[in-house]
């Protein structure tokens, strides 16, 4: 059963990654978020783009943030406001690429 546009519109409300980085940065007594970016070990604009939701927070960098930070995983999904029971991975990412797009 697809989700109505409803549902959609309600979930894009509720994830905050900003209520994730300000949490992290406050437990781990940092200053700001290139202090957080540099125990994150990743760029200062990487920060920026999840902060202005020009770029989700993948799954290298949530499990970098459980590493740093002993937070669960499942805890700190909760604080960006991602309530799915479950990730789903593209089948796509799985299929070989066609004979016909060969690099």
């Amino acid at each position: 059963m697809m989700p109505n546009l409803t549902q959609l519109e309600s979930d894009e409300i509720d994830y905050d990654p900003n209520n994730l980085l300000d949490t992290l940065i406050k437990q781990l007594h940092l200053k700001n978020d290139a202090a957080l970016s540099r125990a994150l070990e990743v760029a200062p604009p990487v920060i920026s783009k999840i902060r202005h939701r020009r770029l989700p927070v993948g799954a290298s960098l949530l499990i970098r943030m459980h590493e740093i930070s002993d937070v669960s995983i499942k805890d700190l999904r909760a604080l960006m406001g991602d309530r799915r029971a479950k990730f789903r991975i593209s089948d796509k990412q799985f299929k070989p690429k066609d004979a016909d797009n060969k690099g």
